[in-house]
């Protein structure tokens, strides 16, 4: 039997063939989970639209991640299409252009308030509208994505890392208080990928290759090894795994010099 047969699912953040969340998507839906999916504005519909079509009995809504009453019409349609919810997957992230690219010094106010919004507070709010559909099936799985520059300073990284420290330091807090729920909540730290969104990063191309140079394994992690590890954190494999987040990055996390 599949390692997801029977289970449902709902994806944030696919926006073309490259996504981190397409890869992990493809990967569910593999070994059988029926899939929910998000996009947000009608600029990025027919993309996603045609890629999610691959996908047998998906289901494909509206979704600004900023707006509670598009997040409780999401989850009240996904209830009213799948019943419950197994697995959450939160691939979400932005900081404006100006914010990554200036010195972290001189961050607005306002960059600052939007990067949070979107890259870590939306995980507390998406968690929270699927928790209802998890309790009704006994429990589920969330599952964000983040990067190491939350953790050490990432020339280019910026603002961004500073959102992605509070994404991981989120992952906890909610893994702690929806424990006793037995829902899961985890996190996986990717390598640098070549992505839409990592090629707004100034210098990204360097940091590629930095990345190969360093790593143990010698080379840039793949896109299906990082949906591969995504689908044993979704799955009742990872069952007593909470909490965590798990480096994908072919080693890089574990060097000093």
């Amino acid at each position: 039997m599949a390692l997801l047969e029977g289970k449902t699912g709902i994806v944030f953040g696919v926006a073309n063939k490259r996504s981190i969340a397409w890869g992990i998507a493809q990967a569910m839906a593999r070994e059988g989970a029926r899939l929910a999916f998000t996009y947000q504005g009608e600029r990025l519909k027919e993309s996603v639209e045609s890629l999610t079509s691959t996908i047998p009995n998906s289901l494909l809504l509206p979704c600004d991640v900023t707006n509670d009453a598009d997040i409780e019409a999401v989850f009240g349609k996904v209830g009213e299409a799948f019943g419950r919810l197994d697995a959450l997957v939160h691939s979400v992230a932005f900081a404006p252009k100006d914010d990554l690219e200036n010195e972290f010094v001189k961050t607005s106010r306002d960059g600052f308030k939007l990067a949070h919004d979107i890259s870590a507070y939306s995980l507390v709010a998406l968690t929270r509208a699927a928790l209802p559909l998890m309790e009704k099936n006994g429990g589920g799985s969330v599952l964000a994505l983040t990067y190491y520059g939350a953790e050490k300073a990432v020339e280019g990284y910026n603002l961004m890392g500073v959102a992605k420290a509070s994404l991981e330091a989120s992952v906890r807090y909610l893994a702690a208080n929806l424990g006793p729920r037995n829902v899961r909540v985890n996190a996986i730290s990717a390598g640098p990928v070549n992505t839409l969104a990592a090629r707004g990063i100034k210098g990204f191309t360097g940091m590629l290759h930095h990345h190969a140079e360093r790593a143990p394994l010698r080379r840039n992690v793949e896109l299906e090894e990082i949906a591969n590890a995504a689908l044993f954190l979704v799955s009742p494999m990872s069952s007593g795994i909470t909490g965590e987040i798990m480096f994908v990055d072919c080693g890089y996390n574990i060097i000093g010099l």
